[in-house]
Parts: C-alpha cells; sequence; structure tokens
C-alpha cells in the first residue's frame, strides 16, 4: 500500500487540475482530425440539466475530477475556505497565504495525511492478521489439510509423479488466487493461459508451496500474511496488507534453462 506522499497546497491543486484535464484528453486518432464543429455534436448539451453550454460541462467536468482527487482528504479541508483560495487566485487577489507560508503548510498537511495513512494501514494489517489466524485455526482441523513449520496450509488435490521443483528453478504452472471471501484477485487464464515464474521472484509462502508439489500435481495453499505480501502489498493489488491468500496451483512443468517459452503452453 502507498503512502501518500509529502505535498504542498500547489501540488494538490496542480494534481488534481491535470487529472481532470487528462481525463478528457482522448488518444490521437482520426477522431481528434475532426472539426471542432463536428466534434461539438458528440457533447450532450442540452441533454443535460443544469449544464447546458459547452463551459458549463467543461467546468463540471473539472469539477468532478478535482473532487475524486480530494476525496481521501475530505475530513481535512474546509471546502467553503478551499473555493474562498480558488476564486481569490483565479480573480488575481491578494492571498490570505504567501507562497513561503503556503509550502509550509503544504509540508506539514502531506505529514499529517502520511501519518493518517500509516495508522490506517496498520489497523487494516492487525486486522488482517487476526482473521488470517483464525481462519487457519479452524482450516488446520479439516480433513486432508497439512500445516507446515512455517505456517503455510495446504491439500492435494491431486498428486502427480514428475520431480519436485527447487528453489531456484523457473515453474509452469495454471493458478488462481483469491481471498478468504472467496474474491479472486488473480487467475492465469485471465493472461493467456499457463505461466512460467521463476521461484525465487516468489513470496516464501508461494515458493514453499510450490516446492511440495512434484510435476503434474494440483494443491489448494493458504498462505499467512507473514509468508505472503505482508505489509509490501503491490501498488494498486486488491489485497489487504497481513491478508491470507488462497492459491489453486497446477504444475505443468519445470523449465529447462534456455527452453523456449510457448504462449499458452
Amino acid at each position: 500500500m502507498n503512502l501518500l506522499p509529502r505535498v504542498t497546497v500547489a501540488a494538490v491543486a496542480a494534481t488534481g487540475l491535470a487529472l481532470a484535464l487528462a481525463a478528457c484528453n482522448k488518444p490521437a486518432s482520426t477522431e481528434a482530425a475532426k472539426p471542432a464543429a463536428e466534434a461539438k455534436g458528440n457533447l450532450p448539451a442540452g441533454n443535460v440539466p443544469g449544464l447546458s453550454t459547452e463551459k458549463a460541462q467543461d467546468s463540471y467536468m473539472v469539477g468532478m475530477a478535482l473532487g475524486k482527487q480530494l476525496l481521501p482528504m475530505k475530513d481535512e479541508l474546509d471546502l467553503d475556505v478551499m473555493m474562498k483560495a480558488v476564486r481569490g487566485t483565479l480573480a488575481g487577489e491578494k492571498l490570505l497565504l504567501t507562497e513561503q507560508q503556503a509550502m509550509q503548510v503544504g509540508e506539514s498537511f502531506g505529514q499529517k495525511m502520511q501519518a493518517k495513512e500509516i495508522a490506517k494501514m496498520m489497523a487494516e494489517a492487525k486486522k488482517n492478521a487476526d482473521a488470517g489466524q483464525a481462519f487457519l485455526a479452524q482450516n488446520a482441523k479439516k480433513p486432508g489439510v497439512q500445516t507446515t513449520a512455517s505456517g503455510l496450509q495446504y491439500q492435494v488435490i491431486s498428486e502427480g509423479k514428475g520431480p519436485k521443483p527447487k528453489t531456484t528453478d523457473t515453474v509452469k504452472v495454471n493458478y488462481k488466487g483469491s481471498l478468504l471471501d472467496g474474491k479472486v484477485f488473480d487467475d492465469s487464464s485471465q493472461h493467456g493461459g499457463a505461466a512460467e515464474i521463476p521461484l525465487q521472484a516468489v513470496v516464501p509462502g508461494w515458493r514453499e508451496g510450490l516446492m511440495l508439489m512434484p510435476v503434474g500435481s494440483k494443491y489448494r495453499l493458504w498462505i499467512p500474511g507473514n509468508i505472503g505480501y505482508g505489509d509490501k502489498v503491490p501498488p494498486g493489488a486488491p489485497i489487504g496488507p497481513n491478508a491470507t491468500l488462497v492459491f489453486d496451483v497446477e504444475l505443468l512443468d519445470i523449465v529447462q534453462p534456455g527452453a523456449q517459452a510457448q504462449p499458452g503452453k
């Protein structure tokens, strides 16, 4: 999970405006070359109550983008005061803060938001760790579920007869990863089929589980947060810190060094 960086008021405003403008910029195409009068026909002017002109729609779009950008910090902002600063800036009025003062306030604000995000992450990490421990304690009692010294749990769905991979090997696998509530967050079938993955590049629990599997096997793995992603969750991933993960894995092969990869096989 990313922490909010230190920011200045100017940076917040600039970022929000940049997002607003980006929202209406489409990739270059033949559409972009059309005359402005023809392009205007694509706008919903006259069909949106309260936004009957192009300027009104543009203004509302910028406001929406700014609002979405500021949503995480809404509880820290006084909207009336913020709009007073916006109006004053656009009107060229003398502002209540100098640039230097605004930078100082922005530095303090960034630190406050960062501390708030850290506290939120720590609370979520504890909640996920506690939920994972409770689940694994019950799961360990189910028939066929085995627990290793690291806390990894696994169940043999079907046992292959091939060799087991070593930590330095690259494996070819079909897999599906989900959370304890059943929500799927990754699936090799959604990425073109079987994946070739170096075991040294994966989280410890996944690597341990694969090294237990003979080629041709299908296992279900339950990976506690401490041998999963912990609090180092990939940016943008729908996984909370310290989340316990469930993987259904089919080990198809151990990839030999220098072998040519064949997509989908």
